[in-house]
């Protein structure tokens, strides 16, 4: 492997609320969890918010077989912008 190239980073390239929605509906598509709680996190690190004084407690609830609580899904979603919409 060239030593040279970057490791990619989806969170270089998320960079507006309708491509994080795109991004996270695309995770949920297949149903996995923890697809869905990286993401989570890829978004957080979109949008600074793992530079922040909650950054280890982030990483810890948002890796894969973390099992967070829904309320801080939601936390992280409401901190991002993002708002989860049942549709029938």
């Amino acid at each position: 492997m060239d030593k040279n190239l970057k490791e990619f980073d989806v969170a270089n390239y998320l960079d507006n609320n309708e491509l994080i929605a795109s991004y996270l509906n695309e995770i949920l598509k297949d149903g996995n969890m923890d697809e869905f709680f990286e993401a989570l996190n890829d978004i957080a690190r979109a949008k600074g918010i793992s530079k922040n004084s909650f950054q280890d407690s982030l990483d810890k609830s948002l890796k894969a077989n973390s099992h967070p609580r829904f309320d801080t899904v939601l936390k992280v979603l409401d901190s991002v912008g993002i708002k989860l919409k049942a549709i029938a």
